[in-house]
């Protein structure tokens, strides 16, 4: 099965995304006719390189294997990468391919938007987490130790492939940290402006099953109605002044579970999942949403296994990092939070605010 849909962004940027669950060999196929006649720098993890190098057919002096882990999205590997494109002797024609997880997108796109100015750029996401979310749109970005993402572009990739055969090689966790993301896009629907309803929030409660044992044809459906709600999303917000914010949706929290415990102790699927419920938790008890919508919201992560964080943290120093959030102000921290069923708002609160509200729920 395949499915193409076409991200179109204003000045004229549109690219393709491909999702099929085709052979490696004809993923292969596609791939070099595309960037024929191009020099290709090829940045793969560690961990997909010993699993699918036989089966991608790079050429090892293409390949720059990328360490595995989010504290290897750093400045460091981002020189090495850049040296490693001078001495291949990439050109402003040629190209930057990124073969992984969401960490491998994020630092490989950096470094081709920032490479002479910026040269092409293809998405190949082998999990099924940055196939639904790092992959498209645009967003590239290298961590500091203090925190996450904010050195970065929005530079969007020419072509995105996404092959789902990947994904057999998942284990549950990584699986499930994916479907963090995609769960995000049901609480967001109606805010996205897409065109028709998806029911994404209906089809993720009745397929349940299925998708837990990774049925194909289910499993591309339910990428490309993710991806359907973050092109409207992106495409009438490129670089996040207003609609883009709602991407965010229990990102504020995970970013700040996942900087405090170095990037070792949760996926990113997984803190944002935390990030969410604490978020619905909030809304339900300052009467943002009703206790119906509540109970629904609770039944859905529950479905999936999915519990509410039994914080061990100090607050005060997840506050500080949720402070230094790309989108806080000098003195409030912005949250978006469900208002009505699959839509959501931003507001703004202060540190006080939040610091009550934790330690409320996580008495």
């Amino acid at each position: 099965m395949r499915q193409i849909l076409k991200v179109q962004i204003k000045d004229n940027k549109e690219y393709l995304i491909d999702i099929s669950d085709s052979s490696f060999a004809k993923l292969n196929q596609e791939v070099f006719e595309y960037t024929k006649g191009q020099k290709r720098l090829v940045i793969m993890s560690k961990k997909v390189y010993k699993l699918y190098s036989g089966d991608l057919n790079f050429s090892d002096d293409e390949i720059f294997i990328l360490p595995d882990g989010e504290k290897e999205k750093n400045y460091n590997n981002y020189l090495k990468i850049i040296d490693r494109a001078i001495q291949i002797g990439l050109t402003r024609k040629d190209v930057i391919i990124a073969v992984g997880g969401g960490v491998v997108g994020d630092i490989a796109g950096f470094a081709a938007s920032t490479y002479m100015r910026g040269i092409d750029f293809i998405q190949i996401p082998t999990t099924l987490l940055s196939a639904v979310d790092s992959s498209v749109g645009g967003k590239t970005a290298i961590d500091l130790p203090q925190a996450k993402n904010v050195i970065g572009t929005f530079y969007q990739p020419k072509k995105v492939f996404i092959n789902i055969n990947f994904f057999n090689t998942l284990d549950d966790r990584q699986y499930k940290s994916g479907l963090g993301e995609i769960i995000k896009y049901a609480f967001i629907e109606e805010s996205c402006n897409y065109k028709i309803p998806l029911y994404l929030f209906e089809f993720l409660t009745l397929s349940c099953q299925k998708i837990l044992e990774r049925e194909p044809l289910t499993i591309i459906r339910m990428i490309e109605y993710c991806l359907n709600l973050k092109i409207a999303v992106v495409s009438q917000d490129e670089k996040e002044s207003g609609l883009r914010k709602i991407l965010n949706f229990g990102h504020t929290l995970g970013h700040a579970l996942e900087t405090i415990t170095n990037y070792k102790k949760y996926a990113h699927g997984e803190a944002v999942i935390y990030g969410m419920i604490f978020i619905i938790e909030l809304s339900y008890k300052r009467e943002y949403i009703s206790y119906s919508y509540y109970k629904l919201s609770m039944d859905l992560f529950e479905k999936y296994g999915f519990k509410s964080l039994k914080c061990k943290y100090p607050t005060e120093k997840l506050i500080e990092i949720m402070k230094k959030d790309k989108k806080a102000t000098s003195k409030n921290i912005t949250l978006i939070v469900p208002c009505e069923k699959k839509q959501v708002r931003e507001i703004k609160l202060t540190p006080l605010d939040i610091e009550y509200a934790m330690k409320e729920l996580y008495k």
